[in-house]
C-alpha cells in the first residue's frame, strides 16, 4: 500500500511554523460566566505528558486517525482522547507517547513512524502539559484495547472531520461554570476538549493540503 500523499506533506509541515493556539482555539471551550477565566500557559510544576496522534490509511485509501474512548473509572472518564498520559522519570516526551500506545491499545512502538509533534496544549484542571506526536502507520493495524483504560477505539476519517456538517455548538452546564462547546458529531460520545483541540491544528493543517492540490 502507498503512503497517502498528505503524509509526505504533513512530514515537511511540521519543521515549519504551526497554526498554534489559533487553531486550538477554535475547538476550545468558551466560558459564558464572566468571572471564571482559564489558564492558558503551564504553570511552573504542570506535568509532563504526552499523546499520540496515530494516522494510517486504509484499503480504500482513506486517510484515518485512531482515538479512544476512555473507561469511566479513570481520569478524563467517558470522554474520546488520544493514547498517551503522564511521563514517568527520565522518559523522553516521544517515548512516553508510544509507550502509552502499547499500554492502551496495543500498538508496538517499532510500527510508528513518528513524523514530528503539534502544538503542546496546557490543561488547567488537571495541570498536564501535553505535547501531541503525530505517527503514521504503514498499514492498518491490528488493535487491542487495554479494558482498564480503554472502553472502545475509535478510528475516524480525515474527511469526516474536515465536513463542515460534523461540527456542532452547543451550551453546557459543566462542573464549575457554563461553556459554549464546540465538538465533532462522529460518535455517541462528542469530540470536545483538548483532543479536539489538538485535533483541529492537524485539521487545519489537512486543509492546507486540500488546498494546494
Amino acid at each position: 500500500m502507498s503512503t497517502h500523499p498528505f503524509i509526505t506533506f504533513l512530514q515537511k509541515r511540521l519543521q515549519k511554523p504551526l497554526p498554534g493556539e489559533s487553531a486550538q482555539k477554535a475547538m476550545a471551550p468558551t466560558p459564558l460566566d464572566s468571572d471564571f477565566t482559564m489558564r492558558m500557559d503551564p504553570t511552573a510544576d504542570a506535568y509532563p505528558s504526552s499523546v499520540l496522534v496515530p494516522l494510517y490509511t486504509d484499503e480504500y485509501q482513506n486517510l484515518n486517525i485512531i482515538f479512544t474512548l476512555r473507561t469511566k473509572t479513570i481520569r478524563h472518564a467517558g470522554q474520546i482522547s488520544f493514547p498517551g498520559g503522564r511521563s514517568e522519570n527520565g522518559e523522553k516526551p516521544v517515548e512516553t507517547a508510544l509507550r502509552e500506545s502499547h499500554e492502551e491499545i496495543n500498538l508496538p512502538p517499532d510500527s510508528v513512524q513518528v513524523l514530528g509533534q503539534i502544538t503542546p496544549l496546557y490543561l488547567y484542571r488537571t495541570n498536564n502539559q501535553i505535547t501531541p506526536f503525530v505517527g503514521y502507520l504503514e498499514k492498518e493495524p491490528i488493535l487491542q484495547r487495554n479494558p482498564e483504560e480503554v472502553e472502545e477505539i475509535i478510528t475516524v476519517t480525515m474527511e469526516d472531520l474536515v465536513k463542515s456538517e460534523n461540527k456542532i455548538r452547543e451550551t453546557w452546564e459543566l462542573e464549575h461554570a457554563t461553556f459554549d462547546v464546540p465538538y465533532w458529531n462522529i460518535h455517541s460520545t462528542p469530540l470536545w476538549g483538548a483532543t479536539a483541540m489538538m485535533t483541529s491544528e492537524l485539521i487545519e493543517i489537512y486543509r492546507e493540503f486540500l488546498d494546494g492540490k
